[in-house]
C-alpha cells in the first residue's frame, strides 16, 4: 500500500510539472494583451527590415496597404530626435466595413494599424491594439468572427518578424 502511495504522489507530482510547463509555454507564444489593449511582438529583425518583411507579407496576401509613416523621420524633420519608429497601416475593405457598419465610431480604429518601434536597448517591437479590446471598446458584440479573422490575420503577418 505504501508503495502504491508513493507512485501516486509521483504520478501525481510528474503531470502537475508537466502542466506548469506547458503552460508557460503556452504563455510565451500567446500574445499578451495589456490593460491599454496592446498587443505587443518581439521582432527578429531591424525596424526597416521588419516593416519590409511585413508589407511583403500583406501583398502577397492580396491585403490592401494603405499607407506607411515614418515617424522618426517625420520628428527629425521638426528637429526632434526620435529612436525609429514606422507605422503601417493595412486592411480588408470588405472585412473593416463590417465594423464601420456595427459602430462608425470603429473608423477610429480602422483600418488596421501596426506600430514597429526599436526600444532604448536596440529591441524592436511590434504593437497594435488587440481586436477584442476594440469590440469592447466600441460596443460591438455581433462580428465575433470577423474580429476573429482580423486577429488571425494580424497574428499572421507578423510571425513572418517574431523572434523564435
Amino acid at each position: 500500500m505504501l508503495n502504491f502511495l508513493k507512485q501516486c504522489i509521483t504520478a501525481f507530482c510528474i503531470g502537475m510539472i508537466l502542466l506548469v510547463l506547458t503552460t508557460v509555454a503556452d504563455a510565451q507564444t500567446t500574445n499578451a494583451v495589456g490593460d491599454d489593449g496592446l498587443v505587443r511582438v518581439k521582432s527578429a529583425y531591424p525596424v526597416d527590415e521588419t516593416v519590409a518583411r511585413m508589407r511583403q507579407d500583406i501583398a502577397a496576401k492580396g491585403i490592401t496597404f494603405f499607407q506607411e509613416v515614418d515617424q522618426s523621420r517625420l520628428a527629425a524633420g521638426a528637429g526632434i530626435s526620435l529612436r525609429p519608429s514606422t507605422l503601417i497601416v493595412f486592411g480588408n475593405p470588405p472585412l473593416g466595413a463590417q465594423f464601420l457598419t456595427a459602430n462608425p465610431y470603429s473608423g477610429l480604429d480602422w483600418p488596421v494599424r501596426v506600430l514597429v518601434l526599436q526600444e532604448p536597448d536596440g529591441s524592436v517591437w511590434v504593437a497594435w491594439t488587440d481586436f477584442a479590446w476594440i469590440a469592447r471598446r466600441h460596443h460591438i458584440g455581433d462580428r465575433q468572427q470577423q474580429f476573429a479573422m482580423a486577429t488571425s490575420v494580424v497574428e499572421s503577418i507578423t510571425s513572418t518578424i517574431r523572434v523564435r
